[in-house]
């Protein structure tokens, strides 16, 4: 195909089979921005200036369902109620723009959107920090709508293991299958994203139900923790899970990882800690940035993974998580969520089926939180809810 006609089919494979993605930060850059002021930021119309997603823009992505993340910083101490916020600003989302947006808790409800030609809005908690160690927290989450968690987000929870920190309790604790157990028996899917790989092979020991990676890329394509191992993908045909690829291009583009790992350690050298973002550091910052110009990722960068996994996972296992309002830089061709279009154009280009373009954008995702329904109804006629503490199972 030309170019051209690429985005031509891209575009109207979207308009059946829309996109799934699996996060997506806008409630937090509402909040930090402007503490949810839909006034301020109204994002039926185009908000370029300040942010990756508005409804035009979706609407051009040919987005058909959003996990929005109610993350919180996993660093302070009042998660618990941060968290509650989060989901009110989303709710707040949901209710402003009714004619663009439809509340969705299950696979019958994306269903329904897509027939309305709405785009369903669910919401995922990123990390385990969100329930403070209590089943009851985590069954509070559900109840108001969270159909995914994340485990862990940077940081280590007591009961399970990031990736990006150093070795806790070695993967899930006791304390942390019972978490994983009690999220099958809601119908919470879990999502691995951000774990260790020790963690990552615990839930899936554990689990009853299909997993997800709400955003996550290949690690034998890109050597970055945050990514999946193949032989963790090679688990998911028999678990049924969906790891959705993300975007941010220091975790798909090797050369993006390596110049992060040099700019940090070049901020630890002149006295700052890598994310330090005064004046003073800033300007450090900068000047390594002129010498040391930032690799750019691009569209083929994130085929890249997805052939991958595709060949490891299969088909039936993949899907899209951009993590747009998440990450400071995107790749070229996927600057905002306008750009889905040129990934599905990419794929048909490089000989992906229209049947299989429709199990990775809508079919897969809505797929895995149907069966994580299924499973939950199953193991609500088998037992109540776990009253388990922290306390008694890890001591």
């Amino acid at each position: 195909m030309t170019a051209v006609s690429s985005l031509e089919a891209a575009r109207e494979l979207l308009r059946e089979f829309p996109v799934v993605d699996g996060h997506n930060d806008l409630p937090w850059a509402l909040r930090e921005q402007v503490r949810y002021d839909l006034d301020a930021r109204d994002i039926a119309t185009p908000q370029n200036a300040h942010l990756h997603t508005d409804i035009p823009r979706l609407r051009e992505g040919g987005v058909g369902a959003q996990f929005w993340s109610v993350y919180v910083r996993s660093d302070l101490p009042d998660a618990v109620p941060s968290t509650l916020e989060q989901i009110d600003g989303v709710r707040q989302l949901i209710d402003r723009y009714p004619t663009d947006l439809r509340r969705a808790l299950t696979a019958a409800d994306m269903e329904a959107a897509r027939a309305e030609g709405r785009i369903a809005s669910l919401m995922g908690a990123e990390g385990g920090h969100s329930i403070a160690g209590s089943l009851g927290t985590l069954r509070g989450l559900y109840e108001l709508g969270v159909r995914y968690m994340t485990l862990t987000h940077n940081d280590n929870v007591a009961w399970a293991d990031s990736a990006t920190d150093e070795p806790g309790v070695g993967g899930l604790s006791d304390f942390g299958r019972e978490v994983v157990r009690e999220m099958n028996r809601l119908g919470m899917l879990v999502d691995l994203s951000h774990v260790a790989a020790t963690t990552m092979r615990d839930a899936l020991d554990t689990t009853a139900a299909p997993v997800i990676f709400s955003h996550s890329s290949s690690r034998a394509v890109c050597d970055h923790p945050r990514n999946i191992p193949d032989d963790v993908l090679e688990r998911l045909p028999a678990n049924g899970g969906v790891a959705m690829v993300t975007f941010v291009p220091k975790f798909v583009l090797q050369a993006a990882v390596d110049w992060t790992a040099a700019a940090d350690e070049n901020m630890r050298a002149h006295g700052f800690h890598h994310l330090a973002t005064t004046p003073e550091a800033m300007k450090v910052h900068r000047a390594f940035e002129e010498a040391n110009p930032r690799p750019v990722a691009t569209v083929a960068t994130v085929a890249d993974h997805l052939d991958h996994m595709r060949e490891v996972a299969g088909i039936d296992h993949l899907g899209i998580g951009g993590d747009y309002d998440g990450t400071a830089f995107t790749p070229d061709g996927l600057s905002d969520v306008s750009g889905y279009p040129n990934l599905i154009a990419e794929l048909l280009d490089r000989g992906w089926s229209k049947p299989d373009l429709a199990k990775l954008t809508w079919q897969n995702a809505v797929r895995v939180l149907g069966a994580a329904e299924d499973v939950a109804r199953e193991l609500q006629a088998q037992r109540g809810p776990s009253n388990a503490t922290l306390e008694q199972l890890d001591g």
